[in-house]
């Protein structure tokens, strides 16, 4: 059985609150990562950054919150998920919704533009199309940490769709990352439980990271970030309010559970077809 985890690794969500002045939620950001940097030392920490949004800013080098979380990398010396925030690419003139990650040494290693861009029609009740501001990215995310292993990246309504996280475990990841912002009505129906069936379907670790909860906003995110095992089981959870939680993460955990219940091993490719087989773009 390959060795997807290298070594153990303390994973770190923080649930942030936020305001709209965008230069004291950086500040903020800066606080709350370096405190759970300190906390777990040698730690991957996921910063879920709707809280860093910015308008109409091109990424990487013109926007603030990229430099923000670049240096917030290299200062806490861990790798730093931070999503998402709107990219603009001059090229195309397009708008994409954007997560970010950093190595130790504050360097950009990977980004993934959120695939699934939630557009909903329904005569007399709601109308809501994201789709008329933002692109979808086209390509699946899978980013190397060289001494961990690799993760996959999403982002919010993408963890609806299971092939993505498919793909990336069963191209080596030990670990999916969501940030995302579900509300008072999706929150308590599905957050958890599609979490939980990304962790148990491929057998991996799951992360979800949302922002906290504040009802003077015009959106009422349901928070509860969370972190699960490879069984499914919820390891360490938030609440609605701004909050840091931490799990520790192991290479034997996904092994055991790969063992107990060995669903790598009896996939019937030749009755079904393999998601990750076939012609996959990959963000490089």
């Amino acid at each position: 059985m390959a060795t997807l985890l290298k070594q153990p690794l303390k994973l770190a969500l923080v649930q942030l609150a936020s305001g709209v002045d965008k230069a004291a939620n950086l500040s903020h950001a800066r606080t709350k990562v370096l405190e759970a940097a300190k906390a777990g030392q040698s730690s991957s920490c996921s910063l879920n950054a709707s809280t860093l949004r910015t308008a109409r800013s091109t990424l990487p080098k013109q926007a603030p919150s990229f430099h923000a979380l670049s240096a917030l990398a290299a200062e806490a010396k861990s790798y730093l998920v931070g999503g998402s925030i709107p990219e603009y690419e001059p090229t195309t003139q397009k708008y994409y919704n954007t997560s970010l990650v950093f190595s130790p040494t504050g360097a950009l290693i990977g980004k993934h533009r959120k695939t699934h861009l939630f557009d909903i029609d329904i005569p007399g009740k709601i109308r809501f199309k994201e789709s008329e501001t933002l692109s979808p990215g086209n390509k699946v995310t899978i980013i190397d940490l060289p001494e961990y292993g690799k993760i996959g990246l999403s982002i919010c309504y993408d963890i609806r769709f299971p092939e993505t996280a498919m793909i990336a475990a069963r191209n080596g990841a030990f670990l999916l990352v969501y940030p995302g912002a579900f509300n008072m009505t999706t929150g308590p129906l599905h957050w958890s439980l599609l979490g939980r069936a990304r962790a148990v379907d491929n057998q991996v670790y799951v992360a979800l990271c949302s922002p906290a909860r504040d009802l003077n906003a015009s959106y009422h995110a349901w928070g509860h970030s969370f972190i699960a095992n490879p069984n499914a089981e919820v390891l360490t959870e938030a609440d609605e309010k701004e909050d840091i939680v931490y799990a520790d993460l192991d290479n034997e955990t996904i092994e055991n559970t790969r063992k107990g219940i060995p669903i790598y091993t009896q996939r019937r490719f030749d009755v079904y077809p393999d998601v990750s087989a076939g012609k996959i773009r990959f963000e490089e």
